[in-house]
């Protein structure tokens, strides 16, 4: 009788899962430099996904980078502990998927607004969810605290407490947020 070999499966997807961020936010810095219309202050990030010279650069980077993420759900089901750590692997799968839709639906699409406010609604679920679930560690104290953090920036942000009139600095705080909960803070992150 021959034994099961144990499935590199987890392995993949957490490689997979921290491709993402780095694919992600380096398409989107990629298309701000390559704009000639951006402003941090006065733009959205989408903005970038419905200019001819940036939307591929950008959307593609969005669609590529939610693929990516894909995977890192199964990492974190398996890493993740009861159901609180498996609530908090469904809400990651959502967030990516979400954000690739994001480069699907483009800015001036009916369905870019819902699919957007659901990313960064899901990214501080996620986060909350790992904070509660792991809240005896530090880490999910820190994640607890970054999905507050995040939430408090947009009520600011929506208050009026701004940077100009744009959306991009506040989305890029976000989307930093998640990578950096996705390569380090989470429990299948690279400091695990």
């Amino acid at each position: 009788m021959s034994r099961r070999q144990p499935s590199n499966a987890p392995v993949v997807a957490r490689l997979a899962g921290h491709a993402a961020p780095v694919v992600t936010l380096g398409a989107i810095l990629l298309a701000t430099v390559v704009s000639d219309t951006f402003a941090w202050t006065d733009s959205a990030l989408s903005d970038l996904g419905v200019a001819a010279a940036t939307a591929p650069l950008f959307n593609g980077g969005l669609v590529v980078g939610g693929l990516l993420a894909l995977p890192f759900a199964y990492a974190l089901w398996v890493d993740g502990r009861g159901p609180l750590g498996r609530l908090t692997a469904v809400a990651f799968a959502l967030a990516a998927t979400t954000m690739g839709l994001v480069g699907v639906f483009v800015s001036g699409h009916p369905l870019h607004l819902p699919v957007a406010l659901s990313f960064y609604l899901l990214v501080t679920a996620t986060l909350v969810l790992d904070g509660v679930a792991r809240r005896t560690r530090r880490a999910g104290q820190l994640s607890a605290l970054l999905g507050v953090a995040h939430l408090a920036g947009w009520v600011l942000w929506v208050s009026g407490s701004r940077f100009g009139t744009g959306l991009a600095v506040p989305e890029f705080v976000g989307a930093v947020v998640f990578a950096a909960w996705m390569l380090g803070l989470s429990p299948s992150g690279s400091s695990r």
